[in-house]
């Protein structure tokens, strides 16, 4: 048995939870205050700030003369910070959100005195396959952690190692982050406790000493906690103080036996609440919208935009880190706590879009006013379907989309607005008040075209466009003036806007470049190079996939080579007696899976998009019963919209369902079934593609449902979803099914009885806004059914997830109207089978010089060859923190690489 201990004085830092973020920062305020206080006065005290520095900043913006007094510990060692800039929840955002959370948090405490060179995630609910070579790319070889260790580990360390084979030494803190509470209970009987510890736990240490993690949620350690130690010391026993950072350097063995390789997500020593994947569906949804865009902000910015705006995609990145917090876009907290997330990720997302639009502006104003500029944030060439809004053609006249080469395509019409805006009769002396509706030429959102004026009648002509000359507000002015007054009583005032349709057009788009097209009238149809898009009573299809709907509202998919899924779609409710952090089904379940009415309407018959929407109704109970075991008699009748479309071109269905949410307590899944059972399936996410069972380990205390995370696809058998943001899904019926989550509503923040957890995870607060009730529920996806023996390599569906994720980027031109259209521009073009790239973006004043950074992942477990073609002359390969490792002259603008099985490659190009 050791003999030893080390004690790492730390606390925990939820920074929102059960209270919101301003609450619990001016407790981290008073717990750090503490702290200095602290080591200021006992040279023996450490302390260890949770490895992440958004505790630091939220606390020095409210004490800026603290600054010093911080950074001094940090120079003495005696304060570790950082790496992380919030301590995430892995699985509900993007790998490439937690590559710039690992840069900001590093950053940050570099400016202090440098970042505890850790990858601690104390509390994180399950860890990403892929966290060990983040680790490594940034320089840290060791990591600490508690959830989700399977139990082949039966040390206090292990190495942890990632599909590319990167490995990182892994602090396993079995019995939690607050082990050492226990011991420290009765000051003056530490010793004690301790050797009674260190005998029950001695089959884990080997001869290394007791880390004894002296701290917990919300709290600073007791100011004579370094006092009690040296007088426990003086008792025979060897005790330390120490970061943790010291105790990982100094204290243990470097050489450890077990390995683990890729994601941990074990119930077996501690519970990994694995109902956070589904709850508050639209805070997941919004972590999506956001990341997006400060993504696709990011790429036209540094290729299209001569203004670096920088700060502004910092700021939306700090809001999206600040929300990854695992008690944050997880949606365990308290309803004000979630609308603060909410609102924090909508603020980044339109501080994306400023920066966004500012860049298209750029390129746009070199396309005319009728004409459109498409931008594609993707790497590789496209051909889309963008829809924007058009003069409307005169009847019996075709519209044509004609490009910048001269070629032209066929248009398909969507709608057809109003013409009359508004029709009013007004006296005379009240047309002064019409006149000040009017911002120099602009009435209602369009531009004063030219307008009539007859006794007794003024007729305003409206065009997004103007095709007339100058317009003279001051001239009209006179002009009103002097014929109201000639013709006195009751006028007519009419505004007209000029027809206008929303029109589907299709588009060839370059490699991360610039298109533009502009839409005319056309009295020849334009030939096409691809099969139409159709649609009947009850199918849709475009001669690569097609849907048909069957008799029970489902429907049965062709792929492109013949695999038919049938009954996709089929809806299965039922009752959830959980809460925000583990589903469990009421005692007596009643399970809702067969509608009581179906329609059927085709919406649009092609030839570039087909759609038809089912109207589904259910009767779902109302509700759970006073003990939450009975799914409530009074049913509520509820319609479910599911609107199918296949577009030209495309290999897969795109699906989306929708429904006005008016039960509580319930779990609605979307089920594909599949042609033949199987034992495993494969998600995307976080820079892998990971393979799951059928079942979880367990062990702890918490029932292990095999409900997984997906990011971008999930695939099992001979079924692929293309999902819009992560999602939680299950093989159900011993594989026969796949399962993907739409909707988990509950009411309680933690139970204290719950039938699949032993602990409660929380106290029970009731959050009623989880129930989502009142809300309208959408979720959408695609469906790519392939039989291939490859499963989703064979499909495709690293390629095909990006392309459903992503769509071009379309805006109006600004130069003046009829000029010619400019040539289609490509930009930053990547080749490589099943090959990732997370981030393009501008990057100056940095380690390797300012330049173009891109992160390439392969997504594949054998080698990929990879060529990036551009306009640079230099490829500087770099680290995930930037910092140069080597360089590559490059030869007519293309730069060759060969990744390894799963390698994330980060490459500054110039």
């Amino acid at each position: 048995m050791t003999d030893s201990a080390v004690f790492v004085p730390h606390f925990h830092w939820d920074r929102e939870w059960y209270e919101p973020f301003q609450v619990f920062r001016h407790r981290l305020v008073a717990a750090l205050d503490t702290v200095l206080e602290t080591a200021e006065s006992d040279p023996d005290f450490r302390f260890t700030v949770d490895g992440q520095m958004a505790a630091i900043e939220d606390y020095l913006e409210m004490r800026p003369e603290n600054r010093d007094r911080v950074a001094a510990l940090v120079a003495e060692g005696r304060l570790a910070v950082g790496p992380w800039l919030i301590l995430l929840d892995e699985f509900l955002c993007s790998g490439e959100t937690i590559v710039r959370n690992l840069q900001m948090g590093w950053a940050a405490a570099a400016e202090l005195g440098g970042a505890m060179p850790i990858g601690y995630l104390p509390d994180m609910f399950g860890h990403i396959a892929q966290m060990p070579q983040i680790l490594a790319r940034a320089g840290i070889d060791h990591a600490a952690l508690w959830r989700g260790v399977p139990g082949s580990v039966d040390g206090h360390a292990f190495n942890w190692r990632a599909p590319d084979g990167s490995q990182v030494r892994t602090e396993f803190l079995f019995d939690g982050y607050d082990n050492g509470l226990d011991v420290l209970l009765v000051p003056d009987r530490i010793g004690r406790a301790l050797g009674d510890y260190a005998e029950m736990t001695a089959e884990r240490w080997g001869g290394d000493p007791v880390l004894a993690m002296a701290g917990t949620d919300h709290n600073a350690p007791d100011p004579q906690l370094a006092s009690w130690l040296r007088r426990a010391s003086g008792e025979g026993r060897a005790i330390t103080i120490a970061t943790l950072d010291e105790y990982l350097r100094k204290h243990v063995r470097d050489e450890v036996s077990a390995v683990v390789t890729g994601e941990l997500r074990s119930h077996v020593r501690g519970n990994i609440l694995p109902g956070v994947l589904s709850v508050r569906l639209g805070l997941k949804q919004r972590m999506a919208l956001a990341e997006r865009m400060v993504d696709h902000a990011e790429r036209v910015n540094a290729l299209w935009s001569r203004r670096d705006d920088s700060p502004f995609l910092d700021l939306a990145w700090h809001k999206i880190i600040e929300s990854t917090a695992h008690d944050s876009v997880v949606g365990s907290g308290t309803d004000e706590t979630c609308d603060q997330v909410a609102a924090r990720l909508a603020e980044a997302t339109q501080t994306a879009r400023a920066v966004r639009d500012a860049a298209l502006a750029e390129p746009a104003a070199l396309v005319p006013s009728d004409g459109h500029l498409v931008a594609n944030p993707l790497p590789f060439d496209r051909s889309v379907l963008v829809e924007v809004d058009v003069v409307a053609p005169p009847e019996g006249t075709a519209l044509v989309a004609t490009a910048a080469d001269g070629s032209t395509a066929p248009v398909q019409l969507i709608s057809q607005a109003p013409t009359v805006l508004s029709d009013e009769r007004m006296d005379a002396s009240q047309l002064e008040r019409v006149l000040r509706r009017i911002h120099r030429r602009e009435l209602f959102g369009r531009l004063i075209d030219h307008y009539e004026l007859a006794a007794g009648e003024l007729v305003f002509h409206l065009a997004e466009v103007p095709a007339s000359g100058p317009f003279d507000l001051l001239i009209l002015r006179r002009e009103v003036a002097e014929a109201a007054a000639a013709h006195p009583g009751e006028w007519r005032v009419l505004t007209l806007e000029e027809a206008r349709a929303t029109a589907l057009v299709p588009v060839n788009v370059p490699a991360s470049g610039l298109a533009s097209f502009r839409v005319e009238p056309s009295n020849t149809t334009a030939s096409t190079s691809y099969s139409s898009a159709t649609a009947t009573d009850r199918t849709l299809s475009n001669g690569l996939v097609e849907v048909t709907v069957a008799a029970d509202g489902t429907l049965d998919v062709t792929g492109p080579d013949g695999t038919v899924l049938y009954g996709v779609g089929r809806l299965v409710d039922g009752g959830d007696r959980g809460d925000s952090y583990n589903y469990a089904p009421p005692a007596q379940d009643v399970l809702v899976s067969e509608p009581t009415e179906i329609t059927v309407e085709v919406l649009e018959t092609g030839p570039l998009r087909s759609r038809l929407r089912v109207t589904r109704v259910y009767e779902w109970p109302a509700s759970l019963s006073a003990d939450r075991d009975v799914r409530s008699d009074q049913a509520v009748p509820t319609p479910v919209d599911t609107l199918v479309e296949v577009r030209t071109g495309e290999p897969f269905v795109r699906v989306s369902t929708s429904f006005l949410n008016q039960s509580a307590d319930h779990r609605l899944r979307f089920h594909v079934p599949l042609p033949e059972p199987v034992t495993t399936s494969a998600s995307a996410g976080q820079f892998a593609v990971t393979e799951r069972g059928l079942t979880a380990e367990g062990g702890w205390g918490e029932y292990p449902l095999p409900t997984f995370p997906a990011g971008s696809f999930v695939s099992a058998g001979a079924a692929n979803v293309l999902l819009d943001h992560s999602s939680e899904y299950e093989l159900v019926g011993d594989g026969a099914e796949l399962a993907v989550t739409l909707l988990r509503a509950i009411g309680s923040i933690s139970v204290n009885i719950h039938p699949l957890r032993d602990e409660p995870a929380a106290s029970e607060i009731p959050v009623p806004g989880a129930q989502d009730l009142g809300m309208r529920i959408e979720n959408r996806f695609a469906i790519v059914p392939s039989a291939r023996a490859t499963g989703w390599q064979g499909a495709n569906a690293v390629a095909l997830a990006e392309e459903f994720r992503n769509d071009v980027l379309v805006t109006r031109g600004t130069a003046p109207a009829g000029h010619q259209l400019p040539p289609d521009t490509a930009g930053l073009r990547v080749d490589g089978k099943d090959v990732l790239v997370s981030a393009v973006r501008r990057v100056t004043g940095d380690a390797s010089g300012s330049g173009t950074e891109v992160r390439l992942t392969a997504m594949r477990d054998t080698a990929s060859t990879v060529h990036v073609t551009g306009a640079f002359t230099e490829a500087v390969t770099v680290d995930l923190l930037g910092r140069p490792i080597s360089r590559t002259q490059v030869q007519d603008g293309r730069l060759d690489l060969v990744l390894g099985p799963w390698e994330i490659h980060t490459v500054v190009l110039r």
